[in-house]
């Protein structure tokens, strides 16, 4: 999800770049080089938390980074 973002970002500001104006008055946003995300869905979605600490920062470390969940360590 993060590279698709920065990917989508890098679309944009190219396509702004080279966008005419008079054409296009409105400029391109990451979402428009984003073809699985709705425009707007990250606006509509409700936040997901969880109860454990644990689980919910393995969540967070799952969806940003795409990392698998820590081993325990104890």
């Amino acid at each position: 999800m993060v590279a698709d973002e920065r990917h989508g970002a890098a679309m944009a500001l190219t396509a702004n770049l080279n966008r005419d104006v008079k054409a296009r008055p409105e400029p391109f946003v990451p979402d428009d080089f984003i073809p699985w995300r709705d425009a707007g869905q990250a606006a509509e979605e409700e936040p997901i938390l969880l109860e454990d600490d644990v689980a919910q920062a393995d969540l967070v470390r799952a969806m940003v980074f795409g990392l698998p969940p820590k081993e325990d360590m104890a």
